[in-house]
């Protein structure tokens, strides 16, 4: 059976984590491909109510192998408590897999990360300061340590030997700070190998054995569409890829093994940091779903801006990945509001913008032209079929099919597993 990629719709925090647990049940594998520890995903579920920040949230499935890809850098301290959180509370992790060709984030990237924000000033892009950028751009200088690396003492010592004296000439030289320690680093990294050594392998072999038997494989994405590095709303972006084509860098996966493209919208957009959002709410309306919703992050607890259901966006990226289908989550949220808007188009500087556009200058003055639909101030959370939703509902859903022309698929009145449902069946 081919790959199902799920991604994100918008700036993130859209419920991917709450869809691919939904569909792991019917998967052998579940990958993430991108992204680190700055993103994280909500899963409810049997066991509780769990933030997941690197782990791959098919977790839960005891019969499903979990993979890190290589398109994911990882803080393996922050793994590793993750397993541990997962253990403590009856989640079996023995399934879990780390690509050997991930790279690793090292303390001087997170040292360097809130460094270079405060630098930045007014100008800060709002990252979380977890070094995930920083780690990045070593990948594409070639300075990178990889998680294989770990395996091999001598090998890894002499990669950090060769890599941190540039790291701390920027430390002590540009930004005035005390020098990291070469021999604290590779203690406590050669401790995190000896831990992580049973699940490192790699995956590219166990990807191959997967699809070869026919079994199903989804890759989990990170972030979304509008945070990518060349698509997003940049600079306000992330530093990794987080459109379709990251699944086949991020784990080594031919894209005609990838059968549905399905992207996560939520109904009303959120974004965390700074950067353009055309459709922001910004009265007491924003304020309500925000509490409604409880739409403070995952991993920094930071309040996210939340606006109207953005057509022109979710357009573009339904073009840029070429979406076979489309799941839209959090309806329940809009149940008591009376009317509820969607932007199916911007004005700039008083000519009609129908597309999304590449120049932030030109976002920051787009203004949303709206379309008003009416609310239908019912519960919806129970709900398990959708033509059982209200008309007012089910309306609402339809239309934004129609504006993005990408079928609606999934729709979600809820966080947990079984508040999930199908328009058209995929798997």
């Amino acid at each position: 059976m081919p790959a199902i990629a799920i991604i994100g719709g918008q700036w993130g925090d859209e419920g991917k984590g709450k869809i691919v647990d939904f569909l792991a049940e019917k998967a052998s594998m579940v990958v993430r491909y991108s992204g680190g520890n700055n993103a994280g995903h909500t899963v409810i579920n049997q066991y509780g109510q769990f933030g997941l920040h690197l782990i791959p949230s098919g977790i839960f499935n005891p019969g499903v192998t979990c993979v890190i890809g290589n398109g994911v850098v990882v803080d393996p301290a922050v793994l590793i408590k993750e397993l541990d959180l997962l253990h403590g509370r009856g989640v079996d992790t023995s399934h879990l897999v780390v690509s050997n060709r991930a790279h690793l984030i090292m303390p001087y990237h997170i040292l360097l990360d809130g460094l270079e924000e405060e630098a930045k000033g007014r100008a800060a892009l709002g990252t979380t300061k977890m070094g995930v950028g920083p780690a990045f751009v070593d990948k594409m200088a070639r300075l990178g340590i990889r998680v294989g690396d770990l395996l091999d003492k001598a090998a890894f010592r002499s990669r950090l030997s060769h890599v941190l004296p540039h790291k701390n000439a920027l430390i002590t030289l540009v930004h005035g700070k005390p020098a990291v320690s070469l021999e604290e680093i590779f203690d406590a990294y050669c401790k995190y190998g000896e831990r992580l050594a049973p699940h490192i392998a790699d995956t590219d072999v166990l990807l191959e054995k997967t699809l070869g038997s026919g079994k199903l494989v989804l890759l989990e994405g990170a972030q979304g569409t509008l945070l990518d590095i060349d698509f997003g709303t940049y600079p306000y972006v992330t530093s990794g890829s987080a459109v379709v084509g990251g699944a086949c860098t991020g784990f080594g996966i031919s894209p005609r093994r990838i059968q549905h493209i399905i992207a996560v919208f939520k109904c009303y957009p959120t974004r965390v940091g700074g950067g353009p959002m055309p459709t922001e709410i910004k009265d007491d309306i924003g304020s309500l779903i925000r509490e409604r919703g409880h739409e403070y992050g995952t991993t920094t607890g930071r309040a996210r801006r939340c606006g109207w259901f953005d057509a022109v966006a979710a357009r573009y990226t339904v073009r840029v990945n070429g979406l076979t289908d489309a799941a839209i989550t959090r309806l329940d949220i809009f149940d008591t509001l009376e009317t509820i808007k969607i932007s199916t188009a911007y004005t700039v500087d008083g000519k009609r913008l129908e597309n999304f556009p590449a120049s932030i200058d030109v976002l920051q003055r787009c203004q949303p032209v709206y379309e008003e639909l009416p609310g239908w101030r019912t519960p919806t959370h129970d709900i398990r079929r959708f033509e059982d939703l209200p008309p007012p509902a089910q309306a609402y859903v339809r239309r934004i099919e129609q504006l993005i022309a990408c079928p609606v698929s999934l729709a979600s009145v809820g966080p947990r597993r079984e508040q999930t449902i199908w328009l058209n069946a995929i798997v």
